[in-house]
């Protein structure tokens, strides 16, 4: 077998020659047989080079290059780590997992309805999809599977679950409208996924069909078509017609072909919750798509907080199954509730050891909020040093397109080396609960230049804990970026008004000194706390609190309609009347 040898893009007749451990004039006299005079320190490169390292007896390699579109693994969705650390040697080809994405109307359920052969369209609340479902198709003996999710925008959450459990998106545009304001949405969410985009370009027999504007749109939302000269496949479909659905299913097939999708069938099985719900006669089910490992009837299942053991596992034709692999999506029924579409699931060794799992979680998550806060500007050198993350993402949203333009270029010209910016949303108008939703599933920060957040974009970034920075100025936006990039901006903190107590006795205790005998009238008082001594509407006194006392007992809190003894740092001078607030410091950002 020959010996390889890595050879660099351009190297020197003697660097060759000391790579393959020979004399730089048997380089030379090669060369002089394919018919190049060089000397002994010209440079040649790699693809003369390789020719004479073969004609030498050595297999010549490319050296790696690091891609710097290229992914790290702690980015990745919590399927795609697992994967990540199986074995190559234990990894086989499992069928590709596609999820339909589009405006409301452009026909992919009617689309997806011709590839699995049967009507689900004319069963759903106004002709619009409501959940994600899951189906399997053939082509060409090889399976692919589906996802359909939801098109209308009240589920943008939901498609973003469904782009994040899958392995590329059929993006269905129709050839009348063209790219609509919800397509936009969806070549974002599948891009912050990083997974690849098909174009089914539908409704091509319609009078009104424009394929050369739709392709044209298409290239400026920066999906060029191939046969434009971009690597973006097109395919011109109808699926009231059923024109163009082989060319689709053949695209697909080719993409899985180029990124291969892999499986550890023997692995314990995870995956994701598709959706789920309570159905009569048969309890909590759920629809689950295996992303690894193989699903049997009888396994026990934990999916957060709820657990059980599978009674029943059925396909999505309806039929029951002993047990299923990867990318297969399953019905299964035995849960003691319903879990979220997105929760991720595993298998454990019983109910017994799910029940404690379940409980030490619970306990876990005692006092901790709901509202899990994402990557906020000023944590992210942190999370830069640690290696927890080398990429920034951003949604930048702009009152115009006079603003929103030079905003991204400029934001783009503040990648390096160590930290790449990426803008997963650039446009104008409110922050929207989509924007919210599509930073929520990224890890993404907002950044608003003269402009809003909608109410309901101010409903989900609590719920998320999504990180919204509003600007007025365009340098201090800049500025803060590049301040977060090198570790400089500082964290802003401010007071925050938690409790409200009237004072209606002092007395004196010895080696204490005074104390303040309260009732607390709003709110709450705690040991850590800064107390604001207020008389007669004005401000004598600030300090923090030196003792808090309920009954003669220390404590760290005092709540609302309680009596209760103070002694603030600093002061002594309580009077009857006096109101103590109490200020706890807030970070806001």
């Amino acid at each position: 077998m020959a010996a390889t040898i890595e050879i660099p893009e351009y190297l020197t007749v003697r660097e060759l020659a000391t790579l393959m451990g020979d004399n730089p004039i048997n380089i030379i006299k090669e060369l002089m047989k394919s018919g190049i005079m060089a000397n002994i320190n010209q440079q040649i490169d790699f693809d003369t080079a390789s020719i004479v390292a073969e004609e030498m007896g050595f297999e010549p390699i490319a050296p790696m290059v690091e891609d710097k579109d290229a992914v790290s693994v702690d980015q990745l969705p919590e399927w795609r780590q697992v994967l990540a650390r199986e074995r190559n040697n234990n990894l086989t080809s499992r069928p590709p997992v596609v999820t339909i994405l589009g405006h409301v109307d452009h026909g992919k359920t009617s689309l997806l309805d011709v590839i699995r052969r049967s009507r689900v369209a004319d069963g759903e609340a106004g002709g619009i999809t409501q959940h994600i479902s899951a189906y399997q198709a053939v082509h060409e003996g090889r399976l692919i599977t589906f996802l359909d999710t939801p098109g209308h925008e009240a589920f943008t959450a939901m498609r973003a679950r469904g782009a994040q459990a899958t392995d590329m998106a059929i993006l269905v545009v129709a050839a009348d409208d063209g790219i609509m304001p919800q397509t936009r949405e969806a070549i974002d969410h599948a891009r912050a996924a990083h997974v690849p985009i098909i174009v089914a370009l539908n409704k091509i027999d319609l009078a009104t069909a424009n394929q050369p504007k739709a392709m044209q749109q298409l290239a400026e939302a920066g999906l060029t078509p191939d046969e434009w000269g971009g690597d973006t496949l097109v395919i011109p479909v109808s699926a009231k017609q059923e024109i163009g659905i082989d060319d689709l299913l053949e695209a697909i097939l080719l993409t899985a072909d180029e990124i291969d999708p892999q499986a550890n069938a023997q692995a314990e099985p995870t995956g994701v919750v598709i959706e789920a719900q309570v159905e009569r006669g048969r309890g909590a089910t759920a629809t689950l798509l295996i992303q690894n490992g193989t699903l049997r009837r009888g396994d026990t299942l934990m999916i957060g907080q709820y657990y059980g053991r599978i009674k029943a596992m059925y396909d999505f034709r309806g039929k029951q199954i002993k047990s299923a692999g990867p990318a297969t999506p399953v019905s299964v029924s035995g849960l003691n509730g319903v879990p979220s579409a997105g929760d991720q699931f595993e298998v454990v060794k019983s109910e017994r050891v799910a029940r404690k799992l379940v409980s030490e979680l619970k306990h876990a998550a005692v006092g901790i909020s709901t509202a899990q806060r994402t990557t906020a500007l000023e944590d992210f050198f942190g999370q830069l040093q640690s290696g927890d993350s080398k990429t920034l993402n951003l949604i930048v949203k702009a009152d115009v397109a006079g603003s929103l333009e030079p905003i991204v270029s400029s934001l783009n010209k503040l990648s390096s080396d160590e930290v790449e910016v990426e803008i997963l949303r650039a446009a104008t108008g409110a922050v929207s609960r989509s924007d919210v939703m599509l930073a929520s599933a990224s890890n993404a920060i907002i950044l608003a230049f003269n402009t809003t957040v909608d109410a309901a974009g101010e409903i989900a970034a609590a719920s998320t804990g999504v990180d919204i920075k509003k600007y007025s100025i365009i340098y201090k936006m800049f500025e803060d970026v590049e301040k977060a990039l090198e570790g400089m901006l500082d964290p802003v903190y401010e007071w925050k008004l938690i409790g409200r107590a009237e004072v209606r006795a002092s007395f004196r205790i010895k080696g204490v000194g005074n104390i303040a005998g309260c009732y607390m009238r709003t709110g709450r008082a705690e040991r850590n706390a800064t107390a604001r001594l207020i008389r007669n509407m004005e401000l004598k006194y600030e300090g923090k609190i030196r003792s808090l006392k309920h009954l003669q007992e220390n404590v760290k809190e005092v709540r609302q309609g309680f009596e209760f003894g103070v002694t603030i740092r600093g002061w002594n001078n309580y009077k009857e009347g006096d109101i103590i607030e109490f200020m706890i410091e807030e970070r806001v950002r």
